[in-house]
This record gives structure tokens, C-alpha cells and sequence, in this order.
């Protein structure tokens, strides 16, 4: 059987076994969506978010793209963080980027990407901003890594510096912003323990865009 026709079987399957544990599951899905996340991360096909999260359909907004980038001009994902803060009321807003990501590894190289150069800028400014760390660090794979975790950093940083994040979070105490990394070899979730209100407070003397202190 070609392989997408096999998607159609396997959803079929999907739907009897929802349908099995509780018969109005879709029905349930219909009346709309309340998540309590908004988690961003890589395209990458070996992360998907709600099962590595545990969760279930309507648990969990996502916007996923090349190695979890958050450009404040990327309109996608601008209009993503708006609508989840804004509209959906979510709770925490999670930046999550995986050990083995592709586009970091390219990031690192010094090649010509084509189409993709101006993406990777951003993982190569992260790079740039903590370039005596990484340059420190002697083993590839070991500066592989610690390039992920700083990229999840500072994508972490360009959400709250957000009009949006900053005006919810003074108003209502939320969102709270997290960095995560997924390690595929283990199958883990680690948190890096982003430390959010401090870094908003660090941060406001550059990024506040009119709106109240901390």
C-alpha cells in the first residue's frame, strides 16, 4: 500500500480508538479550543509536540519552523504569539529546540545556503553573542549542543520582548515563557530553567515598548 494511503488507514484506526475511550471526544473538539500552551518549536519530524508532551488535541497551540526561531519579522510567527496571548489566554509559552537540530548544525558551517542563509543568520547572530563561550569549548558535539540551549535562550528573549507577552504578563501575570530541549537520543525533555521574570525585568530598560515596569 503507498505510503499515504496508509495515513488514511492509520486515521481510521486513530478515530475508532478516540471513539472507543469516549465516544463524543470529536464532538467535544467542535465547540473550539482553550490550551493552556503555546509551544514553539522545531519542524523537525522526529519532534512532535503533544506527543512528547504527553497531551492530547486541544491542549496545545504550536507554530514549529527550522530550529524554533522567533524573528520579530516573521509575520507567522508574530500573529502566532498574538493570537495565543491575546485571544487564547495562554498560560505559558514554551521555546523548544532539540539536541541534533539541523538547522543549528548548519548554522555552524561556513557554507552558502541559498534560500536559507537569511534564516540561519539568526542562529549565526546567537553564535555571534556568545562566541567566547562556544570558541571555548573544544568538543564539536559538546559546542553543537550548548549552541541549541543558547539558541533556545535567546529565542526565549525575542518572545518577551514582545509588545504582547510583556502587556499580558504586567496586566494578568501571564504568559510565563520557558526554554526547553528535547533530546532525541533519550527521548527526554530538559528544562533550562529560563528564568522569566528576571529576564523581562533585564530587559525592559531597552525592550519596554511603553508599557509598565516590574
Amino acid at each position: 500500500m503507498p505510503s499515504y494511503k496508509k495515513i488514511f488507514e492509520n486515521n481510521k484506526k486513530w478515530v475508532a480508538k478516540k471513539k472507543a475511550t469516549d465516544k463524543d471526544f470529536f464532538e467535544k473538539l467542535t465547540h473550539g479550543q482553550d490550551p493552556d500552551y503555546l509551544y514553539i518549536g522545531c519542524s523537525d519530524s522526529r519532534v512532535t509536540a503533544e506527543e512528547i508532551m504527553g497531551l492530547h488535541p486541544g491542549d496545545v497551540f504550536v507554530h514549529r519552523n527550522i530550529a524554533n526561531v522567533i524573528s520579530n519579522t516573521d509575520f507567522s510567527a508574530m500573529t502566532i504569539i498574538d493570537y495565543a496571548v491575546a485571544h487564547l489566554k495562554v498560560k505559558h509559552i514554551v521555546v523548544c529546540g532539540h539536541y541534533y537540530c539541523g538547522g543549528v548544525k548548519a548554522a555552524m558551517q561556513h557554507e552558502d545556503f541559498g534560500i536559507l542563509n537569511p534564516w540561519l543568520r539568526n542562529i549565526r547572530d546567537v553564535y555571534r553573542l556568545h562566541k567566547d563561550e562556544l570558541n571555548a569549548i573544544k568538543d564539536e558535539e559538546k559546542k553543537y549542543m550548548r549552541l541549541v540551549e543558547l539558541n533556545v535562550e535567546e529565542q526565549c528573549l525575542n518572545v518577551i520582548k514582545t509588545a504582547v507577552v510583556q502587556r499580558s504578563y504586567l496586566n494578568n501575570k501571564y504568559p510565563i515563557v520557558h526554554g526547553w530541549v528535547f533530546d532525541v537520543r533519550t527521548g527526554e525533555l530538559i528544562d533550562l530553567n529560563f528564568n522569566f521574570k528576571k529576564k523581562l525585568k533585564d530587559i525592559q530598560e531597552i525592550y519596554n515598548l511603553g508599557l509598565s515596569k516590574l
